[in-house]
């Protein structure tokens, strides 16, 4: 009987999910440019986990300026792979644990992009503790191109605020 009910509450949360995520990706009211934007953000952890500097470089507007998480002051374009160097050069891994759109909006040639991600740095032996951080994004959009031109980032607090 224990395993009746787990198995019916795993189905119902899985299509919970998959109700969600085709709600924020999938639907008709998302637009040609909300998906882009979406594509887009998956690519950059990809290539974070990929240890792809150079994609993932071009993702990033030449003029931007954000303020991530692990820095303790605004960086420009020049220095947004160090915080994946850091951690490389201690022959840590990257691995996404989970991808979650909060929120996006796209006005004419900006869009902001807003979600959470779950990820680890792994050593050798798979090992690490995972930390859940808010992004937001703005996008700027170059001819057909889309470019980060501004973001910021905070770690999401273990009990969040209601």
């Amino acid at each position: 009987m224990h395993r009746f009910v787990f198995v019916i509450t795993f189905c119902i949360l899985t299509l919970a999910s998959i109700s969600r995520s085709a709600e924020l990706l999938g639907s008709p009211q998302m637009t040609a440019d909300e998906e882009a934007i979406w594509k887009l953000e998956r690519a950059y952890w990809r290539y974070v986990e990929n240890n792809d500097l150079p994609a993932y470089s071009d993702l990033w507007h030449k003029n931007f300026l954000g303020w991530p998480s692990v820095s303790t002051r605004p960086v420009h374009k020049d220095h947004i792979t160090d915080w994946i160097t850091s951690e490389t050069s201690k022959a840590l891994t990257f691995k996404v644990d989970e991808f979650k759109p909060a929120a996006i909006q796209v006005t004419g040639d900006v869009a902001s992009a807003c979600y959470w991600i779950t990820f680890r740095w792994q050593d050798k032996n798979g090992e690490g503790a995972a930390h859940t951080v808010r992004i937001t994004h703005a996008w700027l959009r170059t001819g057909k191109d889309w470019h980060i031109i501004s973001g910021m980032s905070m770690p999401e607090p273990e009990k969040p605020a209601k």
